[in-house]
C-alpha cells in the first residue's frame, strides 16, 4: 500500500504518517527529513536546498523528484510508502504518478489534512519551542504557508477527482485524526 499525505506546512502530516506507518507496517517518507538531511549532511544539493528553504521558499522540483525517484525503485519499499508532504506541486504529483507507473506501484490513498492559517500559527510556535527546528521562524513559516496554498491548490485540484482522495479536518486532535484516517485504510 501506497499512501499520500499532505497539508500546508504546521497541519500534523508528519504525526500522522509515523502514526500510519506503525499501525501498517509501512515506511514514512517525508520530504522535509530528505532535504533536512541532505542539510545536514553538508551534500552540495544539501547546500543548495539549505540557501532556497532559508528564504522561505520550496526546494526545486527537480531536486525533490530525484530524491524520491531513489527511494520509489528501491525494491526493499516497493508498496509500503506513505508521501508525507511529497508531491506539493502539479509536476511532482505527475512525477509521482510517473515514477509509481514505471515501478509497477500506484497510490492506494490519498489524505489532504486541511488546517487554517492561525491554527498553524499556533501549532508552528508551540513547535518551535519544543522541536527546536531551525525551520520553524515564524516569518519563513507563514510566508512557507502562502507559498504552499498557492503552489498546492492545483495539486488539490488534481487529487480531488480521484476516488481514494480524502480531505480530514487536521484542525482536530492528533487521535481523531488517526482514527479518521485508520477507518478509511481499513474499510
Amino acid at each position: 500500500m501506497n499512501v499520500v499525505i499532505f497539508g500546508p506546512p504546521g497541519a500534523g502530516k508528519g504525526t500522522q504518517a509515523q502514526n500510519i506507518a506503525k499501525k501498517f507496517d509501512l515506511l514514512q517518507l517525508s520530504t522535509g527529513d530528505l532535504l533536512r538531511n541532505e542539510i545536514k549532511n553538508k551534500s552540495e544539493i544539501g547546500k543548495e536546498i539549505d540557501e532556497i528553504i532559508s528564504k522561505g521558499d520550496f526546494a526545486t522540483d527537480d531536486i525533490v523528484n530525484k530524491l524520491i525517484a531513489n527511494i520509489i525503485f528501491d525494491p526493499k519499499k516497493k508498496n509500503k510508502l506513505i508521501f508525507d508532504g511529497y508531491p506539493r506541486s502539479l509536476s511532482q504529483a505527475k512525477n509521482l504518478n510517473v515514477l509509481l507507473k514505471n515501478s509497477n506501484q500506484k497510490i492506494d490513498f490519498i489524505f489532504f489534512l486541511n488546517v487554517k492559517k492561525d491554527t498553524i500559527i499556533k501549532r508552528i510556535e508551540r513547535r518551535k519551542i519544543l522541536e527546536k527546528r531551525s525551520d520553524d521562524d515564524l516569518n519563513t513559516i507563514l510566508k512557507r504557508y502562502d507559498n504552499y496554498m498557492e503552489t498546492t491548490r492545483p495539486v488539490l485540484d488534481f487529487y480531488s477527482k480521484n476516488p481514494n482522495f480524502y480531505e480530514i479536518d487536521g484542525s482536530e486532535k492528533i487521535e481523531v485524526i488517526s482514527s479518521k484516517i485508520e477507518q478509511i485504510i481499513t474499510l
